[in-house]
């Protein structure tokens, strides 16, 4: 997409109230050399399982993508915006360098030389390198006698690190109404993948005039623990990934904004398998989930509402908290609802944890009763069908060896109201 295209499009409405309404605008991250970054000695600590094969990763994302414009959704590639971004920003350039070279790692002498040789690159060049990364082997100068650093490392260590679970918009950005919320990614493998989006959403033509609904420098959260239930409700899961303080300074900001009326925080367990709440329990109609069937009797929550719900007696910017009570019941009663219809993944114990690990829950829905899901997940599939549910199969053997979804692949930026 050139620039002349993004002008022309700046107008276009972006704003998302709902899991479920008409996909109009998403943005998606086409795998690339970041994952070529991954060895059997770092994978772990990259938060991938195994090392995905990467042109056929690619292949699969880029069926993904035209799944989704063959329904009519438009498709932003992040590194796509990313080079733009730099291109017409040179504030987006001198900031995204700043948060990719470390001083404290690499010394002031490296530093300082790395960042001069990185202002002057080219921008599709510099969007690479701050997705991919870069090691002490490409650096572009010779070896220098006055770096320790540089030379206690192997040439195969990072002087960048790559990003490699960039491919996981959801993460690092979600939106909530006409506004965008910047999460803050726990864990350090991922933290600087906000950084990239935090310049775009900033410096990009595209988002012009487009306002922060939230942005969290500290206690973590992160999108793919939070649920937009219905217009002005939310549900923020709470587990390895986001925590307690992160789902009340979102709460307290979606309040402050008239962003959202009630959030219902969502103990989950803190484990792999269970890393966001969209792994256990996503939405594929306006009252339907589909939902691991091993949390759907424990799964609660807290259900946090602003004070003048309670009829002021709280005080001015104080909030009401109640529970923990069962999720689903809590949900409706939320939603305004008599009652969630809920799809269980699989039809015994064992399919249903396999295609849980699968992320079988973790569909992405392009309209109500409309929904995008890994083809490996066959009962999961069925049973969706089985209640009137349109499954778009799309391949994720390579694009799952990070443990994330269509969900998890995808921000959208735009959907219609239900």
């Amino acid at each position: 997409m050139g620039a002349d295209a993004v002008s022309a499009r700046e107008g276009a409405r972006l704003a998302v109230t709902s899991e479920v309404g008409t996909l109009r605008t998403v943005l998606l991250h086409r795998p690339g050399n970041e994952l070529r970054r991954l060895t059997p000695r770092n994978n772990d600590q990259l938060l991938f399982d195994g090392i995905p094969w990467v042109e056929r990763a690619q292949q699969e994302h880029d069926a993904f993508a035209e799944v989704l414009r063959g329904r009519g959704t438009e498709v932003l590639l992040l590194s796509d915006l990313l080079a733009e971004t730099i291109q017409v920003s040179g504030a987006a350039r001198i900031q995204g360098i700043s948060a990719a070279v470390d001083a404290r790692r690499l010394g002031h002498t490296l530093a300082d030389e790395l960042a001069a040789f990185l202002r002057g690159v080219p921008a599709g060049e510099l969007a690479d390198i701050l997705m991919a990364g870069m090691t002490f082997d490409e650096l572009p100068f010779g070896p220098d006698a006055t770096s320790l650093v540089r030379r206690m490392h192997h040439g195969g260590d990072f002087v960048i690190d790559p990003l490699p679970n960039l491919l996981f918009t959801r993460d690092s950005s979600f939106w909530v109404g006409p506004r965008v919320a910047i999460t803050s990614l726990a864990l350090p493998a991922r933290s600087r993948e906000t950084s990239l989006t935090d310049l775009i959403y900033a410096f990009h033509p595209r988002f012009l005039g487009v306002r922060r609904a939230y942005e969290s420098h500290t206690a973590p959260i992160e999108g793919g623990d939070v649920l937009l239930l219905s217009e002005g409700v939310v549900a923020v899961g709470v587990g390895e990934r986001t925590s307690p303080a992160g789902a009340e300074a979102l709460a307290r900001s979606l309040f402050d904004d008239d962003l959202a009326h009630t959030v219902l925080v969502v103990p989950i367990a803190q484990t792999r398998a269970t890393m966001h709440l969209d792994t256990v329990c996503t939405m594929v109609d306006a009252d339907a989930v589909v939902m691991y069937p091993a949390v759907r009797e424990s799964l609660c929550a807290f259900t946090i509402r602003k004070a003048d719900d309670y009829g002021g007696r709280l005080g001015s910017g104080r909030v009401g908290i109640s529970g923990p009570d069962p999720f689903l019941p809590a949900a409706a009663e939320a939603m305004g609802i008599g009652k969630l219809r809920v799809i269980d993944t699989g039809l015994d114990g064992v399919t249903a944890e396999r295609e849980q690990w699968d992320d079988g829950n973790n569909t992405l829905a392009l309209a109500p009763g409309v929904v995008v899901a890994y083809e490996r997940n066959e009962m999961t599939n069925a049973r969706l069908e089985d209640e009137g549910i349109e499954v778009l199969r799309i391949p994720g053997s390579e694009l799952g060896s990070g443990r994330g979804g269509p969900r998890c692949l995808s921000c959208p930026l735009s959907r219609d109201e239900l």
